[in-house]
């Protein structure tokens, strides 16, 4: 469903993301970890064109594009194979929940309000928040926030769900409300790739796990192989400060 090969990112003269190579097979689910700075954001929005990398191929599904090379039709296809969840959320701040998820179908796909009112409420039905269709985001909590936009990133029904440390701005108590969205959308349909901090989860929820350093995919393995037998030095001291997170994880 997903391939990039030697994805190049450059910020001025720093060398953000290097020759970076990845296959994800449809349904799959795999979670970027490693220290802030080694790229794994950047990667996220390099794959959905928000960032523009400098060299290398995107494959969407049957979608293959020389990011050197592309031009505004293929940007724009391709972007409309994924659908992204930012850390702040990014709503619109002068629409409703509701409105917040149907603008992509009505602005984007040209479909009718009704039919687009019907997917809308039915999603915020999905993650909890059916009540609160008609609510601002501004009366709205962090989590109730991230949950629209993960029902938003749906609405569009995308090849990829790219989800960017979803929890990193939220309170403690608010996490596991939003984790918990994020394991109900799991479908083995929809490929997932998820950026967080959050081991435990990580480590539950995933086919794959990747760890990321400087630029580069350093090591890349089943949850059990990555957690418990980390082959690399550098992912062993990463994981060294999260011991007692993933330990007795299971239930």
């Amino acid at each position: 469903m997903l391939t990039i090969s030697k994805l190049n990112k450059f910020y001025d003269k720093t060398h953000v993301l290097k020759d970076v190579d990845l296959s994800v097979a449809q349904g799959e689910v795999v979670a970027i970890i490693g220290p802030s700075g080694s790229g794994k954001s950047t990667l996220l929005r390099c794959i959905n064109l928000l960032e523009k990398p400098e060299s290398g191929t995107l494959t969407i599904d049957d979608l293959t594009v020389d990011v050197a090379k592309i031009s505004t039709k293929q940007e724009n296809a391709l972007r409309q194979q994924t659908g992204m969840v930012f850390q702040h959320y990014n709503l619109f701040k002068n629409k409703t929940a509701l409105q917040n998820i149907t603008e992509g179908l009505i602005i984007g796909k040209k479909m009718p309000k009704a039919e687009a009112d019907a997917i809308g409420l039915n999603l915020l039905e999905k993650v909890g928040l059916r009540e609160k269709a008609d609510s601002y985001p501004a009366m709205l909590s962090g989590g109730q926030q991230q949950r629209v936009a993960i029902a938003r990133s749906l609405a569009v029904k995308p090849k990829v769900i790219l989800l960017d440390e979803p929890t990193s701005a939220l309170d403690p108590e608010l996490v596991q409300e939003v984790l918990q969205v994020i394991r109900s959308i799991i479908d083995h349909q929809t490929t997932i790739l998820l950026v967080t901090h959050e081991m435990s989860f990580a480590r539950d929820i995933a086919d794959r796990i990747i760890f990321m350093a400087d630029g580069a995919i350093v090591e890349d393995g089943e949850p059990e192989q990555i957690f418990t037998r980390p082959q690399h030095q550098r992912t062993q001291r990463f994981l060294l400060s999260y011991q007692n997170d993933v330990s007795g994880h299971r239930p």
